[in-house]
């Protein structure tokens, strides 16, 4: 068994593409480390889900609570009422508001709609004291508007970072942490330049599962197994030892999220 202990902080295992082999699934993460693992929401559709796995490995997983960006539509006062009744009745349960933000990347349609929800989730975020994860794609600039005039008591993460360097520096800068998934691991990328720029101290692990599965898995189904490969990669490019990001990462996470 791998020696090292690692916090995969973003992970949708309970997504339905991994209906058939969950137990697998979670005892190959243990395996390989991982102590803990952060489920993200992402709408109404996929809270019963996510509760229903958390409370049937009520040892590793951790909750968040959110709407995310791509699903703010028509209806997205709708979807916000029923997270902000799921917050404030289960406050304790949840570790973080997330995953929420600004997506950008296919279409801008809701673009002021995902503003109006990212900036009533930093007020609950605000409410009960909670950090966010914020999924960003296409939007750093509009985001760092936004943070500016509406900071979050708790800071956050920037979830599967994907800025430039000027954009990690300015999270950093501003108490965020940046997510570090799959995609440092890619030939072709900038991530890992930015990451060799930016302090441990400012990084926190995670898979995004079932997406963006880091080499050699890269087009195959994402595990929290493979925060392994992840952390791997980042010591080699910042030259350290892997038990040196694994604790530093770790207790970043435990911090951020207030885990125990």
């Amino acid at each position: 068994m791998n020696m090292v202990k690692l916090i995969d902080t973003h992970s949708h295992l309970y997504d339905d593409s991994f209906d058939e082999d969950i137990d697998i699934v979670i005892n190959n993460a243990i395996e390989n480390g991982v102590t803990k693992i952060i489920l993200p929401a992402i709408d109404s559709d996929s809270f019963e889900r996510q509760k229903k796995l958390s409370a049937s490995y009520s040892d590793i997983f951790y909750q968040m609570i959110g709407v995310h960006p791509t699903s703010i539509k028509e209806n997205y006062h709708k979807e916000l009422d029923l997270v902000y009744s799921e917050i404030a009745t289960n406050t304790d349960v949840y570790v973080a508001i997330g995953e929420v933000g600004l997506d950008y990347y296919w279409d801008t349609t809701f673009a002021h709609e995902q503003q109006d929800a990212l900036k009533t989730q930093i007020e609950w975020a605000n409410q009960f004291q909670k950090p966010v994860a914020l999924h960003i794609r296409n939007a750093y600039e509009d985001l760092f508007k936004i943070l500016q005039k509406y900071p979050v008591d708790k800071r956050g993460v920037l979830h599967c970072f994907s800025g430039s360097l000027c954009d990690a520096k300015q999270a950093v800068d501003m108490g965020y942490m940046l997510g570090i998934g799959g995609v440092v691991t890619f030939k072709k990328n900038d991530l890992a330049k930015i990451v060799a720029e930016v302090p441990l101290k400012n990084i926190l692990l995670e898979t995004d599962a079932p997406y963006l599965a880091p080499t050699p898995y890269r087009g195959k189904r994402n595990q929290s197994a493979y925060i392994l490969n992840i952390a791997q990669t980042v010591a080699e490019i910042k030259n350290v030892s892997l038990k040196e990001v694994a604790e530093r990462t770790s207790q970043n996470a435990i911090e951020m999220f207030g885990l125990k």
